[in-house]
């Protein structure tokens, strides 16, 4: 019988922090003082203008392809390979040694442990990357800016739940000129930070189905 949990509500959150963010592990810190929730800032005109820039560059990604590579201030390095189809469906592949599997199949994210054989859900909507799986991108809606930084080439977002700004804060790192995703960054409420880079990003083409299908243990392949 596979073995499928579903997290409660409490757990949910933390558990998506990690699969959203491509991390090895939820994002389960302890003996780590909790960060300051992060803040709204009052947005420029300049602000707004690079905001828009940046909603319909993401809205025009239809597919993406990339390998990463994953940076953990609790674990360390990891590298694999990502797809994504907006809206909702997105797939993680680590490199061996690592056993993990991360798919999200337009309804739930379902995290497989190779080394538990098992495979863990929960909702879209609980992740902290949830808007960038929307099919209509935006960083005003449901989001708050902490803050846009900006260096010759590179523009940095960071943002919250408006809602939730309790749960961590997320760092958007794109190159402008011309405008590109280049990194995503979440800090937790614990301290725990998640930085993955992207390489080699091809957009556009198809990406089949059965990339987004839920993961199924190896006890159900083999009909146990």
């Amino acid at each position: 019988m596979t073995k499928t949990h579903r997290l409660p509500p409490a757990s949910r959150r933390k558990f998506l922090a990690g699969a959203a963010a491509l991390s090895l592990l939820p994002l389960l810190s302890t003996g780590i003082a909790r960060a300051a929730a992060p803040a709204a800032v009052a947005l420029t005109d300049q602000d707004v203008a690079d905001l828009t820039r940046i909603e319909g560059y993401l809205n025009g990604i239809s597919t993406l392809r990339a390998n990463f590579q994953q940076y953990t201030n609790t674990g360390g390095l990891a590298y694999g390979r990502i797809y994504l189809r907006r809206p909702g469906r997105l797939r993680v592949e680590y490199d061996p040694p690592v056993q993990a599997l991360i798919v999200a199949d337009g309804l739930v994210v379902s995290y497989y442990d190779g080394e538990l054989d098992q495979v863990t859900q929960a909702p879209i909507s609980s992740s902290p990357l949830w808007f960038l799986l929307r099919k209509d991108i935006s960083l005003r809606e449901g989001v708050a800016i902490a803050g846009i930084d900006r260096a010759p080439g590179v523009i940095r977002v960071r943002a919250f739940e408006d809602d939730e700004p309790e749960a961590g804060q997320v760092t958007l790192v794109f190159a402008d000129g011309p405008l590109q995703l280049k990194q995503w960054s979440i800090l937790d409420a614990q301290g725990t930070e998640v930085r993955v880079g992207l390489q080699g990003v091809s957009l556009g083409g198809e990406l089949p189905n059965a990339l987004f299908a839920t993961p199924s243990t190896k006890k159900l392949q083999d009909g146990r």
